[in-house]
């Protein structure tokens, strides 16, 4: 059986990640990519798919666990009937090589302790062959090669590498996992002292978070959430990745599962706004410079994702030997969706361009005339159908969003020509956008609900249209703006928290139902600061922080039936509102 999501703490290197549950079982690892196929994949089925557990054998130990100081590094405490024991997993960051590694010391009394890993390479499907290397085992697979090493013995068994050892007090073991070409020559002599990489890795990790400017309120979700952003960077390109995994379901039992393992341009004005507001400058370039690099050339055939290197293709196909979690299949690895047309992504790249100028970042003096290209372009396609910035698998339709977020290209994009002296067609792109304006407030809006809607002529709300509110497309007090949030209010909170939509196959082409999509509350919690309803603001805020597991990660949604993290886990997107908002709480904004 699937263990619960919150139960997971994320190790990662900004090249790969894995999940490492309570129990102390590495269920999901990705290497050298984040994109990489899974040398374990239990988290999508079960043991058979590939996991590695170290932990003590009594089957009644009990643990807690904690990140070390503003680190990625997870320190579990066994606690057994004999002694206790902290077992430390993590992966040095900026390596030319992926790897990960366990110490395990024991800290009081002595315990028996047991390691077993299953490598199941290709999403767990796949039974290597095991050789011996020296000091332990190597599992060879395709092209890769994955080496584990110990200071303990180990064995071959079934396919399984295993090492049983009991340690007393002030005694450590360690294990070390390097992922290797399969055809490159072995390195018999390769040495590991887990100590100075322990040690270099928490450096690493600390000096990250000394180099940010972090307001003494909410620092410890910051911090948090500010790490988790920076391990779902992939560091050679700057791209940042939605999540670490693929097909976590929106809810248990569901069909909506899909790979969040690549880039979205959407999420590029928050990214940048989340790392420009906490110092982190050189993460919002490299961000920036991601997004231009991937979106180049013709408007017409920028995408709404890419790979974590600019990757244009990655068709979404089945695995159908895994069941899923909690049986919640289709296991799905690539995403059909790129190849969706979705108009709001121009607005996010115009709002990107006008955040960097504005706060001293080095932008490339060729992209004010791509910008260009792209506001001509959407002088075209404004009034195009498209499929929204919730990916929707039925009909086209006339998404409010989108229209919104185009106005929101002409509204950067003529605030940039101004403030920084560029030469723009501004009476042009001064008439686009009051002719944009205009149509949204006569098709978008429901006068008889008195709230704008998901689509023109559609009786269906969206909790994406508080983002209005935000970008300065109406007055925070306008009764149209206020009409909207009454229904967000009225009609999309349940439990405490707010929902995307109503989903169903009518709306977006899909059947059964998702949780609360935890960025909406953020949102509307920004919202409810702008119209200085602080005290409401807060509530909001502290409800979602208070779903983080005990280390603090979000994932998509929240299951309020079951009470249950619910889709891809940990989530960038949850994790940047999280930020956004705790700044705003502590007063802190860019400067648009």
């Amino acid at each position: 059986m699937s263990k619960p999501l919150e139960q997971y703490a994320l190790i990662g290197d900004c090249h790969g990640a894995g999940l490492v549950a309570l129990d102390g079982s590495i269920d999901w690892l990705c290497l050298p990519r984040f994109d990489a196929n899974a040398c374990f994949a239990a988290l999508l089925g079960d043991d058979r798919h590939g996991h590695w557990k170290v932990a003590p054998v009594d089957p009644e130990a009990k643990a807690v666990r904690t990140y070390l100081q503003d680190t990625l590094m997870v320190e579990t405490l066994f606690e057994t009937a004999t002694g206790e024991v902290v077992v430390t997993d993590f992966m040095p960051p900026y390596e030319c090589y992926c790897r990960v590694v366990r110490k395990v010391e024991v800290v009081l009394g002595e315990v028996e302790m047991e390691c077993r890993a299953r490598f199941r390479p290709d999403y767990g499907v796949l039974r290597p062959w095991i050789r011996r290397v020296k000091n332990g085992c190597a599992a060879v697979s395709g092209s890769e090669m994955y080496r584990l090493t110990s200071d303990r013995e180990i064995e071959a068994k079934e396919g399984d590498l295993l090492s049983h050892f009991t340690l007393r007090e002030g005694d450590t073991a360690y294990f070390h996992l390097r992922v290797e070409e399969a055809h490159d020559p072995f390195d018999e002599d390769f040495e590991v002292n887990p100590d100075t990489l322990l040690r270099e890795t928490s450096d690493w990790w600390q000096a990250w978070v000394n180099q940010g400017n972090l307001p003494e309120l909410h620092r410890e979700e910051l911090v948090r959430s500010l790490i988790t952003l920076k391990a779902l960077s992939y560091l050679p390109s700057g791209g940042i990745i939605a999540a670490p995994t693929t097909s976590l379901p929106e809810v248990l039992g569901g069909v909506r599962n899909w790979d969040y393992r690549y880039c979205w341009i959407r999420d590029a004005s928050l990214l940048l706004k989340s790392f420009v507001r906490t110092g982190f400058i050189e993460e919002a370039r490299q961000w920036h410079d991601f997004v231009l690099r991937a979106m180049a050339g013709d408007p017409g055939q920028a995408q709404i994702m890419y790979g974590v290197t600019g990757e244009r293709r990655f068709d979404e196909i089945e695995l159908d030997w895994l069941p899923g979690y909690e049986n919640s299949g289709p296991v799905h690895i690539g995403n059909g969706a790129r190849t969706q047309v979705q108009l709001d992504i121009y607005g996010e790249m115009m709002a990107s361009y006008y955040i960097a100028r504005k706060e001293g970042l080095p932008t490339d003096p060729e992209e004010w005339g791509f910008l260009l290209t792209i506001m001509e372009y959407v002088g075209k396609v404004w009034q195009d159908e498209d499929e929204g910035i919730w990916e929707v698998r039925g009909k086209s339709a006339h998404f409010v969003y989108s229209k919104f977020m185009c106005w929101a290209a002409c509204h950067y994009g003529i605030l940039a020509a101004r403030e920084f002296g560029e030469e723009a067609p501004l009476d042009e792109w001064v008439d686009l956008m009051r002719r944009i304006h205009a149509e949204i407030c006569e098709r978008g809006f429901d006068k008889e609900r008195n709230a704008f809607m998901q689509s023109y002529e559609s009786p269906h709300l969206d909790a994406s249209l508080l983002r209005m509110v935000i970008d300065g497309f109406l007055p925070p007090d306008d009764p149209r703006i206020l009409g909207t949030i009454e229904a967000v209010e009225r009609e999309l909170i349940h439990g405490g928290l707010v929902y995307r939509y109503y989903p169903s196959e009518e709306v977006d082409g899909l059947p059964g139902e998702e949780g609360a999509f935890l960025m909406c509350s953020y949102w509307l919690a920004d919202v409810y600061l702008l119209l200085g309803r602080r005290g409401e603001a807060i509530t909001l805020y502290e409800r979602v922080l208070g779903l983080a597991n005990d280390v603090g990660l979000l994932a998509e949604e929240y299951d309020i039936h079951t009470r249950r993290m619910v889709g891809n886990f940990p989530q960038g997107l949850s994790h940047t509102g999280l930020v956004v908002t705790a700044l705003g709480l502590a007063d802190i904004r860019v400067r648009c």
